[in-house]
């Protein structure tokens, strides 16, 4: 009887966590190595840059103040992430990681390779504004 009561404790468990909708907010990957520890090397006033790129490029999905309710987001499953609240729990390697290298399962593309080191900096810098 026992056993039978753990196995449905223990199916239970994993059906309520499959069903837990996600990652909560405040969970966040594991950086990779290549990118954990980076820090901006860029100033406070490579934000305007940044802003710039951002509007031509991300606010489509993450709109204009980075709440993930740009016109395309609206369509996107997973919605976009909400930009400033990410960046009030996570450090500058994880934005630089992500605006990089994307996020698999999502519509975030990695923009390594369509963007520069420095303008991907310029757009962390942005990121950093939004509130």
């Amino acid at each position: 009887m026992k056993k039978i009561l753990l196995a449905v404790l223990v199916f239970a468990a994993f059906t309520l966590a499959a069903c837990g909708g996600g990652e909560p907010a405040a969970v966040v990957a594991a950086i990779p190595a290549e990118f954990a520890g980076k820090t901006n090397p860029l100033g406070a006033e490579s934000a305007a840059a940044g802003a710039e790129i951002f509007k031509n490029n991300c606010t489509a999905c993450h709109g204009e103040q980075g709440h993930g309710d740009g016109p395309a987001g609206a369509a996107l499953n997973p919605a976009p992430k909400n930009l400033p609240e990410l960046a009030s729990t996570v450090g500058d390697d994880y934005l630089f990681w992500r605006v990089s290298a994307g996020k698999l399962g999502t519509s975030m593309v990695g923009w390594k390779g369509i963007l520069t080191d420095e303008q991907i900096w310029q757009v962390v810098s942005f990121i950093r504004t939004l509130k």
